[in-house]
């Protein structure tokens, strides 16, 4: 299986730390969020290569990062140097996806949130249902619900619906950006991309696949924290304490 990272962002909400620097090689504790996140899923020895997707203006910074790493890492530079010419996750997947020549299933996350439990969970999880699969969970707050990806699933998790931030949200399952994708669905982001799917969210691309092929939807087991501003930055500083 392969780990691919979604790392191409410019973070400009986190202005000045990231006008220079990575959102994901941020600190968080004695760690950087993407060591958390590798160390934490290389620990069940599931994945074979992490490929970090990056854009061209930090694309060295993570080719440092790597070199420290003893797992097997590949940095994909999508050749974007600006927020405003970015390719959006979807195009960023599919570009990794044709410049790796990849056939494998495939765990997608953000590489700038940071977990209080095992991804190795969400995994086994996807492993049973034999589907591509993504994570849920409970977002009270309309306004919330209008930013993000929200479904709707059936009694045996499966998504009957999904939709990116919706102006009137049907449910209050909202979902972070971390994914499953079988060998066989990973074929159709292309696919997916030609068909008019949304190409900026990372589930855009799952709410075109639900409406082709059975995806589910497992309860979040435990907390995320979303570093998207300064603010938020200083919260996740603050509370977090590692991965239960």
């Amino acid at each position: 299986m392969k780990c691919l990272i979604l790392a191409a962002g410019y973070a400009t909400r986190l202005y000045p730390l990231t006008e220079n620097y990575p959102k994901p090689l941020l600190k968080v504790g004695e760690k950087t969020i993407l060591d958390w996140l590798v160390d934490d899923i290389d620990g069940a020895g599931l994945v074979d290569e992490y490929i970090v997707i990056s854009n061209h203006k930090f694309a060295t910074h993570f080719e440092d990062w790597a070199n420290n790493k003893t797992q097997k890492i590949t940095v994909v530079d999508d050749g974007t140097s600006s927020n405003e010419t970015r390719l959006g996750a979807v195009r960023d997947i599919q570009y990794a996806i044709d410049t790796l020549a990849l056939d494998d299933d495939m765990l997608v996350i953000a590489g700038d949130n940071v977990l209080d439990f095992s991804l190795t969970k969400f995994v086994s999880y996807a492993k049973e249902k034999g589907t591509s699969c993504i994570m849920r969970y409970y977002e009270e707050t309309e306004k919330k619900l209008q930013k993000c990806g929200v479904v709707c699933i059936d009694e045996n998790d499966l998504i009957t619906e999904m939709e990116e931030k919706p102006a009137q949200p049907k449910s209050h399952w909202c979902c972070p950006p971390f994914y499953y994708y079988t060998r066989e669905d990973a074929k159709l982001v292309k696919v997916g991309i030609e068909g008019g799917c949304g190409v900026d969210a990372p589930g855009s691309y799952i709410a075109w696949l639900c409406t082709q092929t059975k995806v589910h939807a497992m309860e979040m087991p435990g907390k995320r924290y979303d570093i998207g501003n300064l603010e938020s930055y200083a919260k996740v500083q603050e509370e977090y304490k590692g991965i239960c």
